[in-house]
């Protein structure tokens, strides 16, 4: 189980880089301090996220992926054109990717078991519904 626990929280943490990754270069280039203050929260959350799996990872005595991976590429390649496209092409892509990410949590969750399936349910799921949301209001107000 643990085995499994270590891959499915693997598969998270890659997103999770990726979220990172990419809400760091919307940031660099989106042109309202408004919007860019409210990219930064999300930053950080999706930062928090990918110390607290690593952590968890290692605690089961797994190796936690270093990159994003294909994925993470991908969302760049978007995420670029989107920021190309003004800030409210790039909010879609942003909301988009965290459209993804909140499927993941909710598709994978019960892939693993006792105290990491607690740690998905209780702490990435809820995280991962404020960011979303986060994302959907401020995809609303974006002109």
């Amino acid at each position: 189980m643990a085995n499994t626990d270590v891959e499915t929280l693997n598969s998270f943490l890659r997103g999770e880089i990726s979220a990172v990754e990419t809400y760091r270069q919307a940031i660099g280039r989106v042109s309202d301090e408004r919007i860019r203050s409210q990219l930064e929260d999300c930053l950080h959350d999706h930062a928090h996220r990918v110390e607290s799996i690593r952590e968890r990872v290692e605690k089961l005595g797994g190796k936690p992926v270093e990159g994003s991976g294909v994925w993470g590429t991908f969302a760049k390649l978007v995420q670029t054109g989107a920021v190309a496209m003004g800030d409210k092409t790039a909010i879609q892509a942003l909301e988009e990717g965290e459209d993804h990410g909140l499927a993941d949590y909710q598709r994978d969750v019960d892939k693993t078991h006792g105290e990491a399936r607690r740690f998905v349910r209780m702490e990435l799921l809820p995280a991962q519904k404020r960011t979303h949301e986060q994302m959907s209001r401020l995809k609303k107000t974006v002109h």
